[in-house]
């Protein structure tokens, strides 16, 4: 299998250790030499692991155009995660430590979009992506594929990977007609001890399966993603007949062996921990996806009776996993003693002057690129209060999104139907300002990379969708004070998880139970038909399962678009040139008790 070159280089070593022999016979009787037991060979190594990076290089939000920062002052960038691994480099040794990750790294800030899109890295002479550049630079020794990996195509993914000076694994992401791997799924790696015979560290790589139908688009026909537990079982057993000392699994999949999606999943999303559970001879697992920290978590496997040491990252460069590994050479091989997790925060240290100078240039590039202006506005519109009041700025992105669906449907036998939007407030941050507005402005407004489709939906499911989406208040009796801090997130339910739709009239009475709060619900002032027809303008992730609303994901699709939903809505404001609330927004929805208004 092949090893990324600075493995390749440092395997290709001879380290020799020497023994001093005593030769005298007059040191000792030879009975007294019999009495004393040999010392065990102990061997120690660390292995460190970052996760969901989604091109974070530097502490540095370019939506904002700051230095990022949140409640917890956390930092983030492999600029910080350089800082923390040299350290640990020179603590442990560097032929004592590996370093991977669990997936995600090439989506997810401006920074890797622009080199997707704006300056791609597939054009002829193209750009080296910069995570590629920081990733090669720090030492990577091995990653996992991430489901965002997908999201510009697999011609960019794999650009990236020829980028990359270390493998990216997925044991699970099959090619669609061979059904053999399409990535290599492991790698395996030496580190050298002072008693011998090397150590054999098996990295095993494990992918999320809902990339089927999250980007269904990029990778339909071409590949296929089965289960992660069905897949460790068949490749776990082969690295230990290879010879692997240690198994580690990176795996870009959550540990609540749930899935956030419904049924849409043909496999379970979150399933590291469940591959831990049943899959015999795996030592630790690196968890990716879920963007949790999860300093050390231990689950015992059911064959061996063993546990096996999990752990996650916080996502960004916000963390550093450190797996600790003691080994006690036992019966001719090494054996796994014992395992301890921890992880180590990046805003405690400074970013790597390396790194920031290795890609000044193209965070300059980005920067000046977020900062052109791309229109005016007539007035400040602001997310802060979007979660509980139907605010301008959440109108303005469905009515770009309906305007864009009634215009690709024009002329078609959809056209006559009515345009109905989704749409969720991503920031509670995000602002567009009164004057001048910038591409950061705009793209602000939508931080995911998003696509959108039009779907086909009948009254009574707008109804069932708004019920469900109506699920994100805490339930608060008529007359109780009203908190906005509590008001929100009922049962964990993240904002993005939260829909307003656009197009038709409704009050949500929070007095009442989920699912059964959407009051006067009318369409063009009328009460709404359960049996007539609409169309939905809908984001993919929604469309696909994601968040699990109901019937939208096996509604037919009327027309889907590849262009990213926030560079549809940059395009819309260069195209008017000015933005003017006037024209789009209006208080279609709000929240009630017993149909007195709450705010």
């Amino acid at each position: 299998m092949p090893l990324n070159r600075r493995t390749f280089l440092e395997s290709s070593v001879a380290v020799g250790a020497g023994a001093a022999v005593a030769t005298g016979a007059a040191v000792a009787p030879a009975r007294a030499h019999e009495s004393r037991p040999r010392p065990a060979k102990r061997y120690s190594f660390t292995v460190m692991g970052t996760t969901d990076l989604h091109g974070n290089v530097f502490n540095w939000d370019y939506f904002t155009d700051k230095e990022f920062d949140d409640k917890a002052h956390n930092d983030v960038g492999l600029a910080k995660i350089s800082t923390l691994v040299d350290q640990v480099r020179k603590a442990k040794g560097r032929r004592n430590t590996l370093l991977i990750d669990a997936g995600d790294t090439i989506q997810g800030t401006q920074l890797s979009y622009y080199y997707a899109k704006v300056d791609p890295i597939t054009a002829r002479r193209g750009p080296v992506h910069p995570m590629a550049q920081a990733m090669n630079a720090i030492g990577y020794d091995a990653a996992a594929l991430g489901n965002h990996e997908f999201n510009y195509g697999i011609p960019v993914l794999r650009k990236f990977e020829e980028q990359c000076d270390f493998p990216l694994l997925g044991a699970n992401a099959l090619d669609a007609k061979t059904l053999r791997p399409a990535f290599p799924p492991y790698s395996m790696h030496r580190l050298r001890t002072p008693h011998g015979r090397d150590v054999r560290v098996a990295v095993l790589g494990l992918t999320n399966p809902g990339i089927a139908i999250w980007d269904k688009a990029n990778v339909s026909g071409k590949m296929v993603f089965p289960g992660l537990e069905e897949q460790a079982a068949k490749w776990v057993p082969k690295l230990r007949s290879m010879g692997a000392d240690v198994v580690v699994v990176s795996a870009h999949s959550g540990s609540s062996g749930t899935s956030s999606y419904g049924d849409q999943l043909p496999h379970i999303e979150n399933a590291a921990g469940l591959v831990a559970e049943q899959v015999p001879g795996i030592d630790a697992i690196l968890v990716g996806h879920a963007h949790t920290e999860i300093p050390e978590y231990r689950v015992k496997n059911k064959e061996t009776g063993k546990d096996v040491v999990l752990s996650e990252p916080l996502k960004w460069g916000q963390r550093l996993t450190l797996f600790d590994f003691d080994l006690v050479w036992s019966r001719g091989r090494w054996v796994v003693e014992k395992v301890g997790a921890q992880v180590l925060n990046s805003n405690t240290v400074e970013e790597d002057p390396e790194i920031v100078g290795l890609l000044a240039d193209e965070h300059k590039k980005v920067v000046a690129y977020v900062n052109q202006v791309i229109g005016t506005s007539s007035a400040t519109m602001a997310t802060a209060q979007a979660p509980w009041k139907d605010e301008p700025i959440i109108d303005l992105i469905n009515h770009v999104q309906a305007e864009t669906v009634r215009a690709a449907l024009a002329g078609g036998e959809y056209a006559a139907l009515p345009v109905l939007s989704q749409a969720s407030c991503f920031s509670r941050t995000a602002a567009i300002p009164a004057g001048q507005v910038t591409i950061r402005d705009a793209a602000g407004l939508y931080v995911f990379e998003n696509t959108l489709e039009a779907r086909l939906l009948t009254g009574a499911q707008i109804k069932d969708y708004l019920e469900f989406s109506a699920r994100y208040y805490v339930r608060t009796p008529a007359g109780a004070p009203v908190d906005t801090a509590k008001l929100t997130n009922a049962d964990g339910t993240p904002d993005y998880n939260y829909d307003a739709v656009f197009g038709v009239t409704y009050e949500i009475d929070i007095a009442k139970p989920a699912g059964d709060r959407i009051v006067n619900l009318s369409y063009g002032g009328r009460p709404i038909d359960p049996a007539a027809r609409f169309v939905l303008a809908v984001n993919n992730y929604r469309a696909s399962g994601g968040g699990a609303f109901p019937h939208v994901a096996n509604a037919p699709q009327l027309w889907a678009n590849s262009d990213e939903i926030r560079n549809t809505i940059i395009q819309w404001v260069k195209a008017k040139g000015s933005i003017d609330p006037g024209q789009f927004a209006s208080v279609d929805w709000r929240l009630t008790r017993d149909g007195v208004p709450v705010f």
